[in-house]
C-alpha cells in the first residue's frame, strides 16, 4: 500500500500461499517479512509498462528500492517467490526465471519443500486450483474448436495438457511463435491446474513456456 492510498502489485512473481498451496504456512511468514524489510527500507522507484493497472486499479510495477534493488529479484533470490508471468508481459521474463533458478538449484526457501516441487508433465497429481509447475516432452500438438493442445503423453486423459485458447492464439501469431514447433521439445510452463478433459493449464503468452532443451 502506498503513501498516496493506491495500492501497487509486484509483477512476474507469485508469493507463497500456505493452505491454498497446500505448503506450510512458515513460507508465507518469511516472504511477507521480507519484503516488509526489503520495501520499507527507503523511497522505492516502481516502474509500469501499459496496461500500468489491473482490473482492480492496483499499479502493475516492478520495484527498486533507493540501493537499486530489484524487490522481485530480491525475493525470487531468497526462495520466498516463484515466477508468475501475466499473460499480456514477456520483458522481464529471462531475469526472474534466472534469479528463480539460483533459489531452486540452492534448495533456498520454498525450494526447500515438496510442496513446491516441479512436476512431471506424465505424472500429475496435483490438486486443481493450486498454482503448479509442470515440465515434460511435448509428444503431440493438435488443434479442436480453435484451441491448441499440447499432449505429453498418449492418455490426455491421465497425464498432463498445456492449452493454448482461440484468444491467445494471436499473441504466440504476433511473437513469432508457432505452436507445432514445441513437438518434441521438453518444455516448462507454470499456472492454476484445472480438471477439464483430463489435467490442465492454460498458456497465453510465449512468455510462460521455457523450453528445456
Amino acid at each position: 500500500a502506498l503513501a498516496d492510498g493506491r495500492t501497487a502489485l509486484l509483477e512476474g512473481i507469485r508469493l507463497p500461499q500456505g493452505d491454498t498451496d497446500h505448503a506450510p504456512a512458515i513460507f508465507v511468514q518469511e516472504a511477507l517479512a521480507a519484503l516488509d524489510a526489503l520495501a520499507r527500507s527507503g523511497p522505492l522507484t516502481l516502474t509500469a509498462a501499459p496496461p500500468r493497472t489491473d482490473r482492480y486499479d492496483r499499479l502493475r510495477v516492478q520495484a527498486f528500492g533507493a540501493d537499486g534493488t530489484w524487490l522481485q529479484i530480491a525475493l525470487l533470490r531468497r526462495g520466498l517467490a516463484r515466477v508468475e508471468i501475466a499473460p499480456d508481459r514477456s520483458a522481464c521474463a529471462a531475469a526472474l526465471y534466472a534469479a528463480e533458478a539460483q533459489a531452486r538449484g540452492r534448495h533456498l526457501g520454498l525450494w526447500s519443500s515438496p510442496a513446491y516441487a516441479i512436476r512431471s508433465a506424465t505424472a500429475m497429481n496435483a490438486p486443481a486450483g493450486t498454482f503448479q509447475i509442470v515440465e515434460g516432452k511435448v509428444l503431440h500438438v493438435g488443434a479442436a474448436s480453435g484451441r491448441i493442445f499440447l499432449d505429453f503423453s498418449e492418455n490426455y486423459k491421465r497425464d498432463f495438457t498445456a492449452i493454448i485458447a482461440p484468444d491467445d492464439r494471436k499473441t504466440f501469431r504476433a511473437a513469432g511463435v508457432d505452436p507445432r514447433t514445441y513437438r518434441g521439445k521438453r518444455i516448462r510452463r507454470r499456472g492454476m491446474v484445472q480438471i477439464n478433459r483430463g489435467t490442465e493449464l492454460e498458456i497465453a503468452n510465449p512468455a510462460q513456456i521455457q523450453t528445456l532443451d
